[in-house]
């Protein structure tokens, strides 16, 4: 299974709902990076990104975006493959 970081915060709904999603599918092993008790982690996940919203989420080398993203790469029939690889 691909690896899947998450930027994110301890607060944010959206958040939950991403690991949900991905814990649904399988997904054991989510690293979290918390910008909200890091703000340089904040600081890369802007630079690396271009967005300022959590969450972000990477599979693999692969930058999918938020959760809104997650969810349609999830309906397109995208986000298994994407997984697996």
């Amino acid at each position: 299974m691909a690896k899947v970081v998450m930027y994110a915060t301890g607060v944010c709904p959206y958040c939950v709902m991403a690991e949900k999603l991905l814990r649904g599918k399988g997904v054991a092993d989510i690293e979290k990076v918390r910008v909200d008790l890091d703000p340089a982690r904040r600081e890369e996940m802007m630079t690396r990104t271009g967005r300022r919203t959590v969450p972000q989420i990477y599979i693999g080398d692969r930058h999918v975006g938020g959760f809104d993203d997650l969810a349609a790469l999830d309906r397109a029939g995208g986000l298994d493959p994407l997984l697996a690889a």
